[in-house]
């Protein structure tokens, strides 16, 4: 029998928001990055991208709800800017907003850095991931020829994008 207690209770735990924090990447937890990278791209990033940017002290941050790794973001600071290298869904958790969320942790990361700039790259084919970046203010500023590689030894342009802080 359903109770107007049950059924309360029920329909909080359905709509309450999971928990979710963003840490610190280590090199230990890269085994999971890399299981997320290879099931999300069909050109992943290798392990020895991982490591080289953590190694470099690159902004590398996993978001996590609880102990399930839902995504990641790595960022290189210049001078006044910051250059988003990678950002990655699970894609078992795709389309909730969490790129969204890792986007907007990001700016403040990088206002807070002093930047006035983020930078990022994105495969011309990847209509999905341009729209989540212009619905947060991105802006395509041109485009790179051949920068990705595709297969069979062909490559992909990239589409340049900014976001002014």
């Amino acid at each position: 029998m359903v109770t107007d207690h049950s059924c309360s209770t029920l329909m909080s735990a359905i709509l309450k928001p999971p928990e979710v924090q963003l840490e610190p990447m280590q090199l230990a937890q890269l085994p999971m990055v890399l299981a997320i990278e290879q099931r999300a791209y069909a050109h992943p990033w290798s392990l020895a991208n991982f490591r080289d940017s953590l190694n470099a002290g690159y902004e590398a941050r996993l978001l996590t709800g609880g102990s399930t790794l839902i995504g990641y973001f790595l960022a290189m600071k210049g001078v006044d800017e910051v250059h988003l290298l990678n950002i990655t869904v699970d894609p078992a958790y795709q389309r909730q907003g969490w790129a969204r969320l890792m986007l907007d942790a990001l700016a403040i990361w990088a206002r807070g850095q002093g930047a006035q700039w983020l930078w990022l790259e994105v495969r011309v084919s990847n209509l999905q991931a341009m729209q989540v970046y212009e619905s947060q203010g991105y802006r395509r500023v041109g485009k790179r020829k051949a920068y990705y590689p595709n297969g069979d030894g062909k490559r992909e342009d990239a589409v340049v994008m900014s976001l002014r802080l």
